[in-house]
């Protein structure tokens, strides 16, 4: 059995490593919200080299599967994959562009969709669901207004959002998880039970009240008060 010392000092550099994935989450994320258009940029090239890397995966599983009903759309998809992934790398703005416009679309069909339901429905949530459908339809027609030039930062935006909450989810799970560990370790070396850490007062004195003899203490005298009152009442 491994040495619970050891494995809790493996557990804490676990979680260090973690948080400090964490923080260049965050910074990146930060950077990519200064400079969206470079961060636009490397999402496109991030996405085709994606593609391209699962389409040859694909294509190799195809291959050794070649004996499969699915041979042919395996090899399909992954042909398909590499494709888009040489397109978009070769042409990063093109794409950008191009997602932009689907992003944009997105957004105003879901804004609508949520308007009608939430105006048609009418259910508990009817503030929250008509905002959604506002926002999103706002934010499509905002994006779609400003587009091409809107490809050059939206994109970006959102992949260093994504980065920066990431960074922000692994930052918190490290520091947490160090915090745990460390008080595991604190207790065992102790040699106190967890559960017992802190005692309660008023709960051992009932246990004890329960749990002691009925018989007399040491160094106390019997109580014969009841005999006597039975002797006199038979007489």
């Amino acid at each position: 059995m491994a040495d619970p010392a050891v494995e809790g000092r493996r557990l804490s550099r676990s979680f260090g490593r973690l948080a400090l994935l964490g923080i260049l989450l965050v910074v990146a994320g930060l950077v990519g919200l200064v400079y969206t258009g470079v961060a636009t940029l490397t999402s496109m090239l991030l996405f085709g080299w994606l593609l391209l890397v699962g389409g040859l995966v694909g294509l190799l599983h195809a291959i050794e599967s070649r004996g499969s009903n699915y041979f042919w759309l395996a090899v399909v998809v992954a042909a398909l994959n590499i494709a888009a992934g040489v397109v978009v790398i070769r042409h990063p703005h093109g794409t950008a562009e191009a997602l932009t416009m689907f992003a944009a679309l997105l957004f105003l069909t879901g804004g609508v969709f949520r308007l009608v339901g939430s105006v048609v429905v009418r259910g508990p949530q009817f503030g929250w669901t008509l905002f959604q459908g506002a926002f999103g339809l706002l934010l499509g027609l905002l994006v779609l207004f400003d587009w091409p030039h809107s490809s050059l930062y939206v994109l970006g935006l959102f992949f260093s959002l994504a980065l920066l909450f990431d960074g922000l989810g692994l930052i918190s799970i490290g520091v947490g998880g160090r915090r745990i560990v460390s008080l595991v370790s604190d207790v065992s070396d102790q040699g106190v039970d967890p559960g017992r850490r802190h005692p309660d007062p008023d709960r051992d004195r009932h246990l004890h009240r329960y749990t002691e003899p009925d018989g007399p203490k040491p160094g106390q005298q019997p109580d014969t008060s009841t005999g006597e009152n039975q002797s006199q009442s038979k007489s």
